[in-house]
């Protein structure tokens, strides 16, 4: 059984308890023990949250990180997304908007979120900060919350962070995993 959803999102605080709710209640749905629901969402919160504070672009010349040249741009022409032409990378009245896909796959949950903001500074990407810095816990608590979590820059495009964990399924549930 595979559920995904991606959502297109403002960079306003409206929206990280938006996305928690959502996924949240997909999980509920599904049938995901609600301990790993709670610990996804949170990481999920605080990933949102990063992105609608640092997520948006400045106005003048970039300035950001380029540690992965990898990514590939998935957006479509036009579509609000990172590349399409709107000044902001993000919303054609300027606002910004950052990304948020969660996959649900079998026995694992993989979320992406994703911004048009300057990139993290390499320290970050390279996981090279103490836990205790005035920034970056929230990034620490996702670490400590998921099973697998990877920080990366798309050269002149923004931040993503992705990360999973296995799922465990309420007693109850009527799509677990066989």
């Amino acid at each position: 059984m595979s559920i995904w959803w991606s959502l297109h999102l403002r960079r306003e605080a409206a929206s990280v308890p938006l996305a928690r709710r959502l996924l949240l209640g997909t999980m509920e749905t599904a049938g995901v023990d609600p301990d790993i629901s709670f610990d996804l969402s949170v990481a999920l919160s605080e990933a949102c949250a990063n992105a609608v504070e640092h997520g948006g672009r400045e106005p003048g010349p970039r300035s950001g990180y380029t540690d992965d040249a990898s990514y590939l741009d998935d957006a479509a022409p036009g579509s609000g997304c990172p590349g399409s032409g709107f000044p902001d990378g993000g919303s054609p009245d300027g606002t910004g908007a950052y990304h948020v896909t969660a996959y649900l796959d079998g026995d694992r949950c993989r979320i992406e979120v994703s911004d048009s903001g300057p990139g993290f500074p390499p320290a970050t990407v390279a996981r090279r900060r103490p836990s205790l810095a005035e920034h970056g816990r929230g990034l620490h608590l996702i670490e400590e919350l998921a099973d697998h979590v990877r920080f990366r820059n798309r050269p002149g495009r923004g931040a993503v962070v992705s990360f999973d964990k296995m799922l465990k399924w309420r007693d109850d549930s009527l799509l677990k995993v066989s």
